[in-house]
Formats: structure tokens, C-alpha cells, sequence
């Protein structure tokens, strides 16, 4: 007894000596022993965790509060200690969020404090020279005081430091943001919805006063509020279909109002109330001038483009003008390359059809049409292949109407049709230029489908653009044009037919089970699809929309209309022998599109129904832009005739057999 009561003196003599009070207090409260605490300050001087989150993860139970703020204090103390200055408990001296936010807003910017770890807290006026309280997880960072002084020093302002933990310094930095991210969404609001007041005054507008700019800066514009009306309305008409990411602008007038709507994901949706009818001639007038359009030419359509930067990217606006019964419709198409990311394989999801599309793309000569209609986003699957090519030892030159992206290392020219430079002529120059791939915008007449077939025929990689409904129909399209069927079949490497579905909202989507009828409309069978989860949009109309804002029960993701963004739908066929010798025999679109089912291409509603069972669309999407009573006969013809199995009695088959033996029913007939 008597020698072991020395020995234990001993031991908490080291003990004390070797850990903070705060840490002697855990190991005698038996919370965590010696060897643990040691370990759990090794572990946090190495991680920079936080030594409690530490503690915790190692005992395996929470600390009180009393523990704590015992800690806390502790930790204030030493850092007082260590770097001379006062120490800041946010929970014992209140700090006012009001003065934080707008001494970083006026003062020390938000970058510059999320850089340095540091707060601005208060501002005292009655000191000589006047000066500024900062809160700083490190004192002694000579670069931040050298920032901090190169900011006060010019405004009269000395600096005044304490210190502060780096916990409570994400505490009062992240109260800043958060109240910054609700400020912005309220102003973004009132910039681009409050429309109303630039309706006022109208009668006394002047449109010989709006400005001639040539590439003004959107967000610099939408601040002159000395500006005429109508010139702020059409700036956040702009300005809120770029933030709203959409592709069109409709400017439609009506027989008792201005309807103005946006096109985004494929669908049009009103963007404002419908505004009144008599500043319809002054909207039109306006679109025009910044277009550079003839606004005394009332009767027929006009073109133009828009070039604006927005939030410090340049973007493009494509303006047709249409006289109408009530009024000018105006309708813009909106270029904004720096939003689409280039490359096959972020566009196309179906491995095989990618390996097929990049196996066609890396033929060194030959003919690739890109089929589908307008918005559809041929051009960006065109850009898209260029973009696989497109290396130092290639000689790529694209010619467009208008120039939609821009890629370095590529001769991009533009048409102008007024100056006799057309798709065909710059389509003849370019085989001038030693070109090894050409890109032609649109083919749309015999000439320049000729001289395309042409340039494949002779050693180049032509890739365009043709206005089909699928990739079978191309073959009759270019029969129409009046080109022969062998340079067809000689020339083409393959067709690629696209559409755009939009991507159900992953977040508010609902699942359901689709009936018997309804997955055999689709030509599915409910045996085949167990296990699958299909799921509906959760779309709102636009007065569940308001009343579900108001509430705050809004999807976040979509704002209530059920989808978000889109996916692409992907139909490649690939000429084979058995292709070319039907296109040789000037054989049926029908007859092509079954044969080329039969050796595999996944037509259009295939692809859109695998999106499906992925989760990523609808059916009602499936419906709305790829489901044709052609597409599912022809899938349904393949699956007869590949089929091992008869149609009528389930016997099976073998692959001689034209006609069933039991039950007679002939094998082949459609």
C-alpha cells in the first residue's frame, strides 16, 4: 500500500503535465483514457480535425455541453496566449449579422475574407485614426494584414485584430452567405419579372434615343434606369431567358395584348403576364433596331442577329421578323455555345450506339448525314464529331448559316447569301483547300448535295445536316434531290437521326406501374418490363405552380414542372452490303428500315423506351416526340421475323422454316 500510492502520484503528476486541463478532466472522468487522448491529439495535429470530433469518434459517444464549453474556453485562452491579442466567443459577445454583412459588402470583400479565414465585426468611429475590428483564425498572417491594410489605409481606417476559432469563423462567415444567396434570388427576381414598371411612361417615348450599341454588356444595361421604358423591358426580356437557360424568345402579338413566351426543354411556356397591347410597335421597333433591321419594313420577314455579353460570356440572339394579323412576331434563337459541352460521349448514353457513331466519325473519307428537325441539336452532335477529329494533323473547315460554335484550330466560314457565297460555292473552294474533314451546315438542294457526294467520293470525310424524320428517310430525301442511288450507296458511311426528350425531375419524379394497355401501346409487354420502376412527371400547372411558391413546397430542381434539362434519342444506321443494294434497287424507305432493324440499329422509340426503363424520361415524353405508329411497326415486323418462336401457336421454330409446321401460319407475313 505504502508503495503504491507514490507511484500513483506519479502517474497523474505525468498526467497533468503531459495533457491541457481539459484533457486531464477527460482521462480522470474516465471518458477516454491516457492513451487515447494522446492518440486523439496526434490524429487531429496531423488532420485538422477538430480535437472533440476526434474524442468522439474514438470513445464512441458525445461530449456534453458542459465539456464542451470547457474545451472552448480553453482553446480561447491559448490562442489569446499564443498570438497576444484579445479572443472572440461569439456565444458571450454578440455579433451583429447586419453590421458583418455590410461592413463585407462596403468594405472587406467576401473573397478576400473567405481567403484569409477572417470577419470584419465592427467599425469605431470614435477612435483617432478611426478603425476596424477583424476577426481572424490567424493573427499572425502577414499576408492577410498586408491585404486588410492595403484596403483600410486609403479610406483613413487602422486594423484592430482578435482572434476566433475556426469553427465560429464558418459559423458567422456561412450566416453571410446564406443571407447573401437569399438577398441575390430577390434581386434576381426584381430584375427579371418586375416588369410592370417599365410599362409606365410609355406614351412618352422616344425610339430615336435608344442607343446603337453593337455588343453591350446585358447586366451594365439593366442598371440605367435613365434609359426609355421600353428599352429596360426588352433588356430583361433578354436577360431573363438567358438566366432562365432557355433556347427561344416568342414575341407574339395578340388581338387584345403582347404575349410574350420562352421555348425551354423543348416546350413553350408563357414568361410574363400578357402585356398591354399598345406597346406592341414599340417592342417590335426596338427588337429591330438592335438587330439592325429595317424598322420602316412592315410587310415582309426580316433576319437579323443580336450579339449581347451576359454575365461575362458573349451569346448570340438569331431574329426573324413575321407581319402578322395584330402586329410584327418576333421569334429569337439564342446562341450560347459556352452552355453545351462538345463530345459524343456526354450526348450519347447507349454505349453501342456511341462505339457505332465514333467508329463512323474515325473513317478516314465518305458521306455522314445528321438527320432530325429543328432543335433537335444536330449541330451539336456535328461539333461534337468534329470535336473527335479535330488535332493537329487534320485539316477541318466548316461552312454555316449562321456560326453557332466556335472551336479553335478549325476554318469556320459563314454564308453570305447576298454576296453570292452559298453552302455549294463554299463547298467548291474548300476542296481547293486540302481539307481532310468538312463539315457542311445544312443540305438543302441538288447542287450541294452533289458536291458534298462529290468531296466524299474523292477522299474527304463530309459530315451535314438533312431535315428527315428518321435515318431510313434520308435515302429518300437525297433520291429527291435527284441524286443518283449509286453515289448514295457509294459515298454513305451512315445516318444518325436524332431527337430531344426532356429528363424527368430526379428529385420530385413519381413512380407507378404503367397498366397492360398502355406498355403494349409501346409494344411492350408487362412480362418482360417486372422489375422495372417507370415513373410519371410531377408537373404543375402555373397556378399550382404560384400557390405551391407561396407555400414553399416547390420543387427546388424543377419549379414544378416535373422535368429538368434533356437527354438525346440516337437512331444509327450503318450502311451494310445488304443496304447498298437496296439503295442500289431504289427499294421502299419501309423495306430499308426493317433491314436495317433486322442487323441491329435501335431505332428511335427503342432508344427513348431504354431511356425509360433507366429512369431518365417519361412515356408521355416517349409519346410527345419519338413515338410514330412507322416506328413501332417496324419493330415490331423485326422482332417477328427474327423471331424463333410462332406468333400464333408459341411453338418453336427453326431458322429454315419460312411457315410453322403446326399450325401453317406462315413465318414472314407481316
Amino acid at each position: 500500500m505504502t508503495n503504491s500510492s507514490p507511484q500513483r502520484r506519479s502517474t497523474a503528476l505525468s498526467t497533468r503535465a503531459e495533457f491541457s486541463p481539459f484533457g486531464n478532466k477527460l482521462v480522470q472522468s474516465g471518458f477516454v483514457n491516457s492513451e487515447q487522448m494522446r492518440q486523439a491529439l496526434i490524429e487531429s495535429r496531423k488532420s485538422g480535425i477538430p480535437l472533440t470530433e476526434v474524442l468522439e469518434s474514438v470513445s464512441g459517444r458525445k461530449l456534453s455541453p458542459e465539456l464542451l464549453r470547457q474545451y472552448k474556453k480553453q482553446q480561447l485562452f491559448e490562442l489569446k496566449i499564443l498570438y497576444g491579442v484579445e479572443s472572440l466567443d461569439p456565444e458571450i459577445s454578440s455579433v451583429g449579422s447586419t453590421t458583418v454583412a455590410h461592413l463585407i459588402d462596403t468594405l472587406i470583400p467576401v473573397d478576400v475574407c473567405r481567403r484569409h479565414r477572417l470577419v470584419p465585426l465592427s467599425k469605431n468611429e470614435d477612435q483617432n485614426p478611426p478603425s476596424v475590428l477583424v476577426a481572424m483564425v490567424d493573427p499572425d498572417n502577414l499576408e492577410a494584414s498586408d491585404d486588410l491594410n492595403r484596403i483600410l489605409r486609403p479610406q483613413g481606417l487602422a486594423l484592430q485584430r482578435m482572434v476566433i476559432t475556426q469553427e465560429d469563423y464558418q459559423l458567422l462567415i456561412n450566416v453571410y452567405l446564406d443571407d447573401l444567396a437569399v438577398r441575390q434570388k430577390h434581386l434576381e427576381q426584381e430584375k427579371y419579372t418586375d416588369i410592370n414598371q417599365d410599362l409606365e411612361n410609355l406614351e412618352n417615348l422616344n425610339l430615336d434615343d435608344a442607343p446603337e450599341e453593337s455588343e453591350a454588356d446585358l447586366g451594365a444595361a439593366m442598371k440605367g434606369a435613365e434609359d426609355a421604358p421600353v428599352i429596360n423591358l426588352v433588356n430583361r426580356i433578354l436577360a431573363k431567358a438567358l438566366h432562365d437557360k432557355v433556347s427561344d424568345i416568342h414575341i407574339e402579338p395578340q388581338e387584345e395584348n403582347l404575349r410574350i413566351r420562352f421555348r425551354k426543354d423543348g416546350v413553350l411556356r408563357e414568361a410574363f403576364d400578357p402585356l398591354p397591347k399598345k406597346i406592341i410597335p414599340a417592342v417590335t421597333a426596338r427588337f429591330k433596331i438592335i438587330a439592325n433591321l429595317d424598322i420602316a419594313e412592315r410587310r415582309l420577314p426580316q433576319d437579323g442577329r443580336i450579339r449581347r455579353l451576359f454575365e461575362g460570356r458573349k451569346v448570340d440572339f438569331r431574329v426573324n421578323t413575321l407581319p402578322s394579323r395584330y402586329g410584327e412576331k418576333v421569334v429569337l434563337r439564342i446562341l450560347d455555345n459556352s452552355a453545351t459541352q462538345l463530345g459524343l460521349d456526354k450526348l450519347i448514353t447507349d454505349p453501342e450506339t456511341l462505339h457505332i457513331v465514333q467508329e463512323m466519325v474515325s473513317r478516314p473519307f465518305g458521306l455522314i448525314l445528321v438527320t432530325g428537325p429543328t432543335g433537335s441539336g444536330k449541330t451539336t452532335s456535328l461539333y461534337s464529331a468534329l470535336a473527335e477529329r479535330n488535332e493537329p494533323g487534320i485539316n477541318i473547315s466548316t461552312v454555316e448559316d449562321p456560326i453557332e460554335y466556335s472551336l479553335p484550330g478549325i476554318t469556320q466560314v459563314q454564308v453570305i447569301r447576298e454576296k453570292g457565297l452559298d453552302f455549294a460555292t463554299a463547298l467548291r473552294a474548300f476542296l481547293r483547300q486540302d481539307p481532310d474533314v468538312i463539315l457542311v451546315g445544312e443540305t438543302r438542294d441538288k447542287e450541294t448535295a452533289k458536291t458534298a457526294i462529290e468531296a466524299a467520293l474523292t477522299g474527304h470525310l463530309v459530315l451535314t445536316t438533312l431535315h428527315t424524320n428518321d435515318a431510313p428517310g434520308a435515302i429518300a430525301r437525297l433520291g429527291e434531290m435527284g441524286i443518283e442511288p449509286f453515289m448514295i450507296s457509294s459515298s454513305l458511311i451512315g445516318v444518325l437521326a436524332q431527337r430531344l426528350v426532356r429528363r424527368v425531375c430526379p428529385d420530385c419524379r413519381i413512380p407507378y406501374t404503367p397498366t397492360v394497355e398502355e406498355l403494349a401501346r409501346y409494344g411492350l409487354s408487362a412480362s418482360q418490363e417486372v422489375g422495372i420502376t417507370f415513373y410519371k412527371a410531377n408537373t404543375l400547372t402555373a397556378e399550382q405552380i404560384q400557390a405551391a411558391k407561396t407555400q414553399g413546397h416547390i420543387c427546388p430542381t424543377c419549379n414544378g414542372v416535373g422535368y429538368k434539362g434533356r437527354c438525346g434519342v440516337y437512331e444509327v444506321m450503318r450502311i451494310s452490303e445488304n443496304l447498298q443494294t437496296l439503295i442500289n434497287e431504289e427499294a421502299p424507305t419501309e423495306r430499308i428500315k426493317e433491314v436495317a432493324v433486322e442487323e441491329g440499329m435501335k431505332t428511335l422509340l427503342a432508344y427513348s423506351l431504354d431511356l425509360v426503363r433507366q429512369g431518365s424520361t417519361t412515356l408521355e415524353e416517349v409519346e410527345r416526340v419519338t413515338f410514330t405508329d412507322t416506328g413501332l411497326e417496324a419493330e415490331l415486323k423485326a422482332k417477328r421475323k427474327t423471331s424463333l418462336t410462332c406468333r400464333t401457336c408459341n411453338a418453336g421454330l427453326r431458322p429454315e422454316w419460312l411457315d410453322c409446321p403446326y399450325c401453317m401460319t406462315p413465318r414472314f407475313q407481316d
